[in-house]
């Protein structure tokens, strides 16, 4: 019998109590069997809606009747990041110590807009981040903030690379005006999606976007940048942000960061560093030779919830440069104003956003629970699987491996002989449908020269070498039987 809902007032203390341990024995129980679930959610679109009424209850219902259809409803509709099997994206897994976090987070409800209205909530995402540049052994000026993801880091990257360019935008505005120039932002096409949707969002539109030429490593060619600026200038362009990035989304590619920002800081043009997904190499001595000109970069981007086992969402944004950030989005209103002044940061004064959770709790439990040391250890096995895995298809004639591999992501596909583009195209996406449909595994694809490439991201908390052996069999024997 459901227990009668409170009329006014929360869940009764001892009732949260009960829950709340069932609550943390459903997760703990969840994550020890995590393998027994298929990876990929096989639900039907509009599956889950049909299960959930339309209209909302008029009266509470227990806790009991939720839980009962959280594990009949809503868990067939998901997919699991957390399986050691899901290889299909740069990984956002769910370590203990950040779900620990994430619940008391929750608990707390701070808003670390001020200082003042949560100086815990501020001064350990000072100290955290503090820690986390140090981990990736990035240059001392930087100063840092947390936002949600990466494409609003992106976001707020641009917006400080607009009010650099002095053009008053803060105050005129882009609309309408005759005594501004046409502003170019350059990337690759091998950029994340998020450059192009923050530049639509900062008024530069898609016109306003350069793409230029790689090499054959997908990384961007510093001539053919230095060539378009050139091109720009005479043609009326105001040259003001370039991205490059330090492992991209399709084949995680490495940006030549040294010279392209040694242009930059010639030509005083804004440099964005997205280092999203690539940024968590840092924190290994042996890889920080793709990170060779950091120092160049105005602002950077690393998602610990990419590659360091954090729920989603966190991610830091670090700028040589938080006066211009600052310059473009401080609105003090009235209500706002407190006594501390400039003795205090003011993280509201740093982007769009008013309300600010309590994130960096998740990274302090995440670093002081695994150290530096145990997180080193952890990228270090991804990296070491994914050059096993590299090697392995290597030695198989059928496949071939579509581009270089220097994090944890494997970027192949099935080649038999005799096959035309298109015709290796459609076997490709065969293959990954019907891998993905055992529930086993869960692998995406991409595109590289106009190739349909498969793409195994290696990235997972949970996943070893193990799993990866079990993920290459089964592309294989999937190939050997139904193709």
């Amino acid at each position: 019998m459901d227990k009668k809902i409170p009329q006014i007032g929360d869940m009764p203390p001892e009732e949260f109590r009960q829950y709340g341990y069932q609550v943390v024995d459903w997760i703990t129980d969840y994550l020890k069997n995590i393998e027994n679930y298929p990876v990929l959610s096989q639900v039907e679109p509009g599956e889950i809606k049909s299960k959930i009424p339309v209209e909302p209850p008029q009266k509470g219902e227990g806790f009991d009747v939720m839980f009962s259809d959280l594990n009949d409803i809503i868990m067939p509709g998901i997919t699991h990041w957390n399986h050691p099997g899901f290889m299909a994206y740069f990984n956002s897994n769910s370590s203990a110590p950040g779900i620990l976090a994430e619940f008391i987070s929750a608990a707390m409800n701070v808003n670390g807009m001020l200082w003042k209205t949560s100086p815990a909530a501020t001064e350990l995402e000072e100290v955290t981040l503090n820690w986390f540049r140090k981990m990736l052994d990035f240059p001392e000026d930087l100063w840092g903030i947390i936002y949600d993801t990466a494409s609003v880091s992106t976001m707020h990257a641009i917006a400080a690379a607009r009010e650099y360019a002095q053009f008053s935008f803060r105050e005129k505005g882009m609309s309408g005006r005759s005594d501004t120039p046409k502003l170019r932002l350059y990337c690759t096409a091998h950029a994340h999606s998020s450059v192009e949707k923050g530049a639509l969002a900062m008024g530069i539109g898609m016109n306003g976007i350069r793409k230029i030429p790689v090499d054959d490593q997908f990384r961007m060619i510093p001539e053919a940048l230095d060539l378009a600026i050139e091109e720009d200038r005479s043609n009326g362009w105001y040259p003001f942000c370039v991205v490059a990035t330090i492992g991209t989304t399709s084949s995680t590619s490495v940006d030549p960061v040294d010279s392209i920002g040694a242009i930059c800081t010639r030509e005083n043009i804004w440099f964005h560093v997205d280092a999203a997904y690539g940024g968590m190499a840092a924190v290994l001595p042996e890889m920080r030779y793709h990170f060779k000109g950091i120092e160049k970069a105005d602002s950077i981007v690393v998602n610990p919830h990419k590659w360091m086992f954090t729920p989603i969402d966190l991610s830091v944004f670090f700028s040589r440069k938080p006066e211009i950030l600052k310059r473009a989005f401080s609105l003090v209103a009235e209500y706002l104003k407190t006594g501390e002044g400039s003795s205090v940061q003011n993280y509201m004064d740093y982007g769009i956003q008013l309300g600010r959770r309590f994130r960096s709790l998740k990274l302090w439990f995440i670093i002081r629970y695994f150290g530096v040391e145990g997180i080193r250890n952890r990228i270090k096995e991804h990296l070491n699987i994914a050059q096993w895995l590299k090697d392995e298809i290597s030695r198989d004639q059928r496949f071939e491996i579509m581009a270089p591999v220097p994090f944890s992501v494997v970027c192949f596909r099935y080649h038999p002989t005799g096959k035309s583009e298109n015709d290796l195209d459609d076997l490709n996406e065969k293959l990954m449908n019907k891998v993905n449909a055992t529930g086993k595994l869960f692998i995406s694809h991409t595109k590289l020269n106009n190739k349909l490439v498969l793409r195994l991201a290696i990235s997972g908390l949970r996943t070893e070498k193990q799993h990866v052996k079990k993920a290459w069999n089964l592309i294989r024997e999937t190939v050997e039987l139904d193709l």
